[in-house]
């Protein structure tokens, strides 16, 4: 079996277990007597619109925003792009375009709200008195923090016009039906993309603790918003919210589950570690490692061959000046521990980009830190530098493939053979 090409398969699998068009399929909602309004933002939007309206056999208008370079083409729905992960101008215009779009509704209306995973950084909105470089800041400290994704967005929806449920709010008293592609281990909806029309229960109080945890550096201004009361986010039991719906359509564990068949259907034993792993990149590919390590030298708790499935979103404390993104940096660590094995590993993102590069991931095998050492590379300080990009790119072992047209978070696969 060709280690890679397997690999490349399965993620493949997970991939097409969130394509747009079947996730929205089953979840279209009922046609209103008014008029059909689709909103959306992520890394997926302008697939999710475009399949919408091959799927809505009515009028419908609306507009989206997704990433520079990840649009489709769409008959009715205007879609925008934005920089992502740190907000830029276009965002901000974008954001301006779908609070517009939701306004003068009546209750015989329908929003469909189309949300998946990057729609934090592409809807800046400052509230009054702040700006779009404050919400740049905010973004760029959170990024270096080393902060979970959960965390990120509830510091961010206390920071904006829009996130937190604020874009349903404005849309009442229309009814909102959101359905989610969810990148937030656990599938929370409100978490994904900073909930723009899914309200959590966070408060004030819970983004100041975020910041005191993890160090994050605001600007005095923010410091000085988020002790304003003005700041709070509507809570979900706020009447604005009373016809709104929310749907996952999509998710990392029924990608991991499609991985697990399409391995099995190869005659390769599948096991699922969780669809849910957070942490240090770094860390959670050393704990990776050692249990490939584990299974490779004593057969336990699987015996191989079997390939190690898992899904979440890991974060990178920022300690070099280096290139990569997460995934780059847990297959690095990962390689490690597989040193000397017959491992092969694929750690990539789901929406085509880990990090600000270009490539999804990477291949780490048994033989990547003694091939960067003949390379005249030294793996360790490459790994605390966090410049995995250039580590793999050295050894042509970058998984490139381009926007996927949707974000289920991050694909772990672990091969390991007899």
């Amino acid at each position: 079996m060709d280690a890679r090409a397997f690999l490349t398969e399965l993620f493949r699998a997970a991939v097409a277990a969130a394509d747009p068009a079947m996730a929205l399929a089953g979840n279209l909602p009922e046609r209103p007597k008014g008029r059909t309004v689709v909103v959306g933002c992520g890394k997926g939007a302008a697939q999710l619109a475009a399949a919408f309206e091959t799927l809505w056999d009515a009028p419908l208008e609306g507009v989206v925003v997704t990433r520079y370079g990840y649009g489709a083409p769409t008959r009715a729905v205007r879609v925008l792009e934005a920089s992502h992960p740190v907000p830029d101008a276009a965002g901000l215009a974008a954001s301006e375009a779908l609070l517009s779009a939701v306004s003068g509704l009546t209750a015989d209306d329908l929003v469909v709200a189309l949300v998946c995973g990057g729609g934090s950084a592409l809807l800046p909105a400052p509230p009054p008195g702040l700006t779009l470089a404050d919400e740049q800041a905010v973004n760029a400290a959170l990024l270096a923090s080393g902060a979970p994704i959960s965390a990120m967005n509830l510091l961010r929806k206390h920071v904006s016009r829009i996130k937190g449920g604020r874009l349903a709010a404005a849309a009442a008293p229309a009814r909102v039906v959101s359905l989610v592609v969810s990148d937030i281990p656990g599938d929370d909806p409100a978490l994904v993309a900073s909930g723009p029309t899914v309200p959590s229960a966070g408060d004030a109080a819970a983004a100041q603790a975020v910041v005191a945890r993890y160090g994050v550096d605001l600007p005095d201004a923010v410091r000085r918003w988020l002790d304003d009361p003005a700041c709070a986010a509507p809570q979900p039991d706020d009447p604005a919210f009373a016809r709104c719906e929310t749907r996952v359509i999509a998710s990392a564990r029924l990608s991991l589950e499609a991985a697990a068949r399409a391995a099995e259907a190869r005659g390769v034993a599948a096991a699922i570690l969780s669809d849910a792993i957070e942490g240090e990149a770094r860390d959670v590919g050393r704990v990776h490692g050692a249990i490939a390590r584990e299974i490779a030298l004593r057969g336990r708790p699987f015996a191989p061959p079997v390939v190690l499935l898992s899904g979440g979103e890991t974060t990178v404390t920022l300690r070099g000046k280096g290139r990569g993104g997460r995934n780059g940096e847990l297959a690095l660590a990962l390689a490690q521990d597989i040193a000397g094995l017959p491992v092969t590993a694929l750690a990539a993102d789901t929406d085509g980009v880990d990090g600000s590069e270009d490539n999804a991931g990477a291949f780490a095998d048994g033989a990547t830190w003694e091939r960067l050492r003949a390379a005249g590379r030294d793996p360790a300080a490459m790994l605390g530098a966090n410049d995995s990009h250039s580590a793999f790119e050295a050894l042509g072992d970058l998984f490139v493939t381009g926007p996927t047209g949707t974000n289920v978070n991050d694909f772990r696969a672990v091969l390991i053979a007899p």
